[in-house]
């Protein structure tokens, strides 16, 4: 493939153009062996916020800084060059179609990159030009075993989680979502993409203040629980706010609160309901997720310019320097209220005075657990780890008894939520 190289007279910068994608280079040609120490930087979607920036650069280690995009051209690189900590050189790669993804080029600066930042831009351009090419192996395998730091702000935050909205049929409004879960312009996709730990069950989104976006997340959370049957979890930024997290997934929030009101949202369905599934989200109907007003636990952090308010990822419980909030939807309408402390652990038995006549064995279990009713049905179970999350899942059983795998499942307490036609029944279920 042609290409024609344009030198910067400072002698730091240069600018190669090729049919399939253009790069734009700063700093030292000769690659860097720096170690990357990992991490992910997530920003809000409006002017980069400098200490987060500062804070990814850092965990760069002084090596080379990627910037992978679809649009636009080379407004990174000064900057991020110029910022500090030094990093040996950054790149701008601007991916002009979906061929960019097989260049040997663009596979190469992947490869050797310690850190990755995705721009800003059009979400959906991401996932068709990169999702099951190259880019996002190469991307994952640079996470998971050379712990590169990535990041990304707008859309390039909206890709990082294992959920992901994609807005192939154009962005849809809060009241549009609330109004119709189903609507067409609700994207919501599973399909792997970028695997990040700490994001593997989390959907994130962005210019949360402007406009306010809260109400659709919560139809991207009913959708993820009603379709996949996975408990997800969201992440989200005000436009000039910034989420770090570091390899032990503690998330410190960068803004300039008091004098911005800039925030930064962790929403979890709340655990400690006997059920956390929403009483209507269907199509053509009003998304209703009230649960009496306790339906999802929100921990709102301001975000300050040395990041000191924080929220620990590794158990979604611990937090320093934010507020808990309850958040519902009734009918279609989302309210927030003061909230309290989620607490998953220890898990909230409910036995609805029925306990005697559910028998689950053998317990603690390896291979196949079997569940046991008495003079009654089993309508559907869910099974809970330690952190509220569902990791099975059985629908419309209608049986007075009924069995399933756990062999695949990592060994430890859990919880099955048994619900039956007299009531809801909780059993602590040990996988050995």
């Amino acid at each position: 493939m042609k290409k024609i190289f344009f030198w910067i007279f400072t002698g730091v910068s240069f600018i190669t153009s090729a049919q399939s994608y253009t790069s734009y280079f700063t700093g030292n040609p000769v690659n860097s062996d720096s170690i990357p120490i990992g991490g992910i930087c997530m920003m809000g979607g409006a002017t980069e916020d400098d200490n987060a920036m500062k804070w990814f650069l850092k965990r760069a280690n002084g090596g080379d800084v990627l910037v992978l995009r679809t649009d636009n051209s080379n407004g990174y690189n000064s900057y991020m060059f110029n910022l500090g900590p030094a990093v040996n050189s950054v790149e701008t790669i601007v991916c002009n179609n979906p061929t960019a993804s097989y260049q040997s080029y663009v596979k190469h600066k992947i490869m050797n990159a310690e850190a990755i930042w995705f721009a800003g831009g059009d979400q959906w351009d991401y996932v068709s030009y990169w999702r099951n090419t190259p880019v996002d192996s190469l991307v994952n395998d640079a996470i998971q075993n050379r712990h590169i730091v990535v990041g990304g702000t707008s859309a390039g935050m909206a890709i990082l989680g294992k959920f992901y909205y994609t807005a192939k049929n154009g962005s849809v409004t809060s009241a549009a979502a609330l109004a119709n879960p189903y609507n067409g312009e609700v994207t919501v996709d599973s399909l792997g993409f970028i695997k990040i730990k700490y994001l593997s069950d989390v959907i994130t989104d962005t210019h949360y203040d402007n406009p306010d976006r809260r109400g659709r997340h919560i139809v991207f959370l009913a959708r993820i629980l009603t379709d996949y049957g996975v408990v997800g979890k969201g992440i989200a930024c005000d436009e000039y706010t910034a989420v770090c997290i570091d390899t032990n997934g503690l998330a410190s929030v960068y803004g300039h609160y008091p004098a911005y009101d800039d925030n930064a949202y962790f929403i979890q369905p709340n655990c400690e309901l006997p059920r956390m599934a929403p009483e209507a989200c269907l199509p053509g109907t009003k998304l209703n997720w009230n649960l009496g007003g306790k339906a999802l636990k929100v921990y709102n952090v301001k975000g300050t310019t040395s990041g000191i308010n924080t929220f620990d990822l590794s158990d979604w419980e611990t937090g320093h320097g934010g507020v808990w909030q309850n958040w519902y939807v009734a009918t279609g309408t989302l309210f927030d209220t003061i909230g309290s402390k989620i607490n998953c652990i220890p898990l909230v038995i409910h036995n609805s005075g029925i306990s005697c006549t559910i028998h689950v064995y053998p317990n603690p279990c390896r291979e196949r657990v079997k569940i046991e009713a008495e003079k009654m049905k089993i309508l559907e179970i869910s099974m809970l780890n330690s952190n509220g999350d569902i990791v099975r899942s059985l629908k419309n059983v209608n049986s007075s008894s009924t069995s399933f795998n756990v062999n695949t499942l990592a060994s430890g307490l859990y919880l099955l939520r048994i619900q039956t036609d007299d009531g809801m029944i909780s059993r602590k279920f040990i996988v050995e």
